[in-house]
């Protein structure tokens, strides 16, 4: 038989009701940053694929490169590769039964993302400006 107050029970609360502990988003962040790695991947692999094919061809993936796509492309596949780096270092260290603690865990999550944004600005600076 159909449960008759079906309606006027609320409904069990999702994302937009819950908030998630930092641990849990550089968790999710970390296997999107693993996916995401591959546009940049792409773009570098076509940029030296095209340097041995022909001059039209490297002028045209280094044209492509070169521009605010290539480079936004480039910087967030930079920092992607970052803090899916320190989020394996971070897996080390949860594989010896280190940084297991809820606050330890926070500072953990909060140090891979300080540290990767602060990696990627150094990197910029060392490659780009320098």
């Amino acid at each position: 038989m159909a449960d008759v107050n079906r309606g006027n029970r609320p409904l069990s609360p999702h994302l937009q009701v819950y908030r998630l502990p930092i641990p849990a988003v550089t968790s999710i962040l970390t296997r999107i940053t693993g996916h995401a790695l591959s546009a940049g991947i792409l773009l570098l692999v076509w940029w030296l694929v095209a340097a041995v094919s022909s001059p039209g061809a490297f002028a045209t993936a280094d044209w492509v490169l070169r521009s605010w796509l290539g480079f936004l492309i480039m910087t967030g596949s930079t920092w992607a590769l970052w803090f899916h780096a320190l989020s394996g270092v971070r897996h080390l260290f949860y594989d010896n039964g280190l940084g297991l603690e809820i606050d330890e865990a926070k500072r953990g999550s909060w140090a891979i993302i300080i540290g990767s944004v602060a990696l990627t600005v150094l990197s910029l600076i060392i490659f780009v400006i320098g």
